[in-house]
């Protein structure tokens, strides 16, 4: 069988029998609930920030592209999930594998592109911090755009490369996630001791700057927004990892490590809906901006 981080594994004959009875129509059904709440909420959330004024172009590009790969999430991998098992129940075999291997390529390319995308995020909340009035000059929307486009295009080719070998594939998106965690744990451990380094700084002063304390709290409220997303992110990926990595050293599998797989790939699903309700709980300028498109809309 072919690994991957999605739910590439064969679905025999022998295992026709468990999974035709009421599995296969569960887990089309919530396949499509989650395509719907993707699309819709992700959609907001792009309508959103493109209104929203007051965040910082190239972060508020960084954001964009990560509701857009969660809304094509919703579009174009979920749908094809569905297919797949309404296949499965069907025992449309040569349209499983066509939806299985439409699901792989999509799902590789969304998820890594995301991940990215969060570790983008944590460095430049420590570019802003570490670079201070240089950050605007450094920053540009200009780079900004070539690193995201760099993203789509790497993962892109990984991802296709599947179709000739597909332990390339898997090996690359082994070291992403090992470079993009390693990363991102790093970039937010030399945030918060610079931010601890700089409250020490300040309780030292006897009068400190009232804007300078405005902007380190607003920082401080930058970071923790992103982090929530980041562990959100981390929380949902981190079932699905386990179980690839036990299904690569026993090289086994079962009608019940097929069911565990599929409910790691739907946590993996729902990352794309639940992003949305982080936005909107942690950050305060993509809240108001996604109320006054509620009001414009229902008005």
């Amino acid at each position: 069988y072919t690994l991957s981080l999605h739910d590439a594994l064969p679905i025999s004959p022998s295992l026709v029998g468990g999974l035709q009875q009421q599995l296969p129509i569960c887990f089309v059904a919530v396949d499509i609930l989650l395509s719907i709440t993707a699309f819709a909420g992700n959609s907001l959330i792009l309508v959103a920030l493109y209104k929203e004024s007051t965040l910082h172009p190239p972060s508020k590009l960084l954001y964009r592209c990560l509701a857009t790969t969660d809304l094509l999430v919703g579009l174009v991998a979920q749908p094809h999930m569905a297919l797949r098992w309404m296949s499965v129940f069907q025992e449309h075999w040569s349209l499983c594998q066509y939806a299985r291997d439409a699901a792989n390529i999509t799902g590789y390319v969304f998820i890594l592109v995301s991940l990215m995308t969060m570790t983008a995020i944590s460095v430049d909340r420590l570019l802003a911090l570490l670079l201070g009035l240089r950050y605007k000059q450094i920053v540009t929307l200009k780079r900004m755009y070539i690193i995201v486009t760099t993203f789509w295009v790497f993962n892109l080719v990984a991802s296709l490369s599947g179709f000739f070998d597909h332990r390339v594939t898997y090996l690359y998106s082994s070291l992403v996630i090992s470079f993009c965690l390693v990363i991102s744990l790093a970039s937010y451990t030399k945030i918060f001791c610079t931010l601890r380094y700089h409250q020490a700084q300040v309780g030292d002063q006897q009068q400190p700057s009232q804007t300078n304390a405005l902007n380190m709290a607003r920082f401080r409220k930058a970071v923790y927004s992103a982090l929530w997303v980041q562990l959100a992110l981390v929380v949902c990926y981190a079932p699905i990892c386990t179980v690839s990595i036990v299904i690569a050293y026993t090289k086994k599998y079962s009608l019940l490590l097929v069911v565990t797989r599929k409910v790691a790939v739907i946590l993996l699903y729902f990352n794309s809906t639940l992003n949305p309700f982080l936005y909107c709980w942690k950050i305060s300028e993509v809240r108001q901006a996604v109320k006054r498109t509620l009001k414009e809309a229902l008005c």
